[in-house]
């Protein structure tokens, strides 16, 4: 096993914290995982486990006596907790005066707010008056509903359609924990991930198309059908963002884009399912940006080495009338230029237990969506999305 030094800790143990175990062993670096289940993805391939929760501070000071350069599988952390362990020679990749703004979704909006980032017309919930609940000036119905820290694929989001939905929502939830946002209308979804080093150098993926089913993705298109000023766009507001918390670290960024222009639509500080493309199909993955940042090694360029690429989404199918998964696993790694990703995630519907990147031949952009829409089609005869 690697030297201290040549250690990592990540609190998480899940799929993202898999895949930066897998792009640390390339580089010969240890990870020492914190996680609460033997039965986490990233337990197989990580050298050592602190048992607990990524929400127990304890468990990470337990971590810290075995590494000292810490990073973060998600943004679900006890960042107050965490700051007592905050010490000389100790180095969380984000900082954790970085990730405050960011682990809440209120405080993510305030700071939006505060760049002046287009981003949804927003209000707290709590601000809405319980007693005769109404929308602000302004605002129709329908309105999106989200919960301030936690949510994700979906979860902890609500689709309000009327005041009386309103009223249950204010009846049903902590007001203090939520937010209201306009409903936004876009032609596409769109993503970016970059890194930012500790000496300030910003790299940055290709930007993608992302496509979204029950507001879970299903695929995403690398590189996006776009014009340069808008990659442009995404890429000068990820690097005001990066630059403004003295960010060190890999982030992603979710746009909407549409009439109103682009506007962010969510933030995460971590590696995202919109950059799992990047292991096959450039030269420095996130997770490879992520290890290298964490560990202090030299950070590589991000570039696209291939004409593109699609990644799809394996979601547990219910098990009645489904082909066996061994038979499905294998048809998916028979199609020409695929990488099957199995989390080793018990398959219960609905569920993310892995996903296939294809990597794309036509260099033309309209011949390069066709080509994935119709390997998306053929990786769906295969592995259906539960979710349509």
């Amino acid at each position: 096993m690697a030297s201290a030094a040549g250690t990592i800790g990540v609190v998480g143990g899940g799929q993202l914290a898999l895949m930066l175990c897998e792009a640390a062993k390339s580089r010969q670096v240890a990870v020492i995982v914190q996680s609460a289940s033997e039965q986490d993805p990233a337990i197989a391939v990580a050298q050592q486990q602190v048992s607990g929760a990524p929400t127990d501070a304890a468990a990470t000071a337990e971590l810290l006596k075995r590494c000292q350069h810490i990073t973060f599988e998600n943004e679900w952390i006890p960042v107050d907790a965490l700051r007592a362990l905050d010490c000389d020679g100790v180095e969380f990749s984000p900082s954790l005066t970085s990730l405050l703004p960011l682990v809440n979704k209120l405080s993510q909006r305030r700071m939006l707010d505060d760049l002046a980032i287009p981003s949804p017309a927003w209000i707290a919930l709590d601000e809405i008056n319980t007693d005769s609940p109404a929308l602000p000036a302004g605002w129709t119905f329908p309105v999106m509903a989200k919960v301030a820290h936690g949510g994700y694929d979906g979860k902890g989001t609500r689709v309000i359609n009327n005041r009386k939905s309103l009223q249950q929502l204010l009846s049903s939830v902590a007001v203090e924990d939520w937010l209201l946002e306009t409903w936004v209308t876009y032609e596409r979804e769109l993503a970016l991930v970059v890194s930012r080093d500790q000496q300030g150098r910003i790299r940055s993926l290709p930007l993608v198309e992302t496509h979204q089913k029950n507001q879970v993705c299903d695929w995403v298109l690398a590189p996006a059908r776009s014009e340069q000023l808008l990659e442009a766009t995404a890429y000068n507001i990820a690097a005001s963002l990066l630059t403004s918390l003295n960010y060190v670290g890999v982030m992603a960024l979710e746009f909407f884009y549409g009439p109103a222009g682009l506007m962010v639509n969510e933030i995460a500080p971590r590696t995202h399912n919109s950059g799992h493309f990047s292991i096959e199909a450039c030269s420095s993955s996130q997770f490879d940006q992520q290890l290298c940042i964490t560990a202090g090694l030299p950070v590589p360029a991000t570039e696209l080495v291939v004409p593109g690429a699609i990644m799809v989404n394996l979601l547990g199918l219910p098990t009645e009338g489904t082909e066996p998964l061994k038979s499905r696993l294998a048809a998916l790694v028979a199609i020409p230029r695929s990488h099957l990703h199995w989390y080793g995630k018990q398959e219960m519907p609905g569920r993310k237990v892995g996903h296939v990147t294809v990597l794309l031949e036509q260099t033309h952009c309209e011949a390069r969506g066709q080509e994935a829409e119709g390997l998306l089609k053929q990786i769906r005869e295969i592995w259906p999305n539960p979710l349509n």
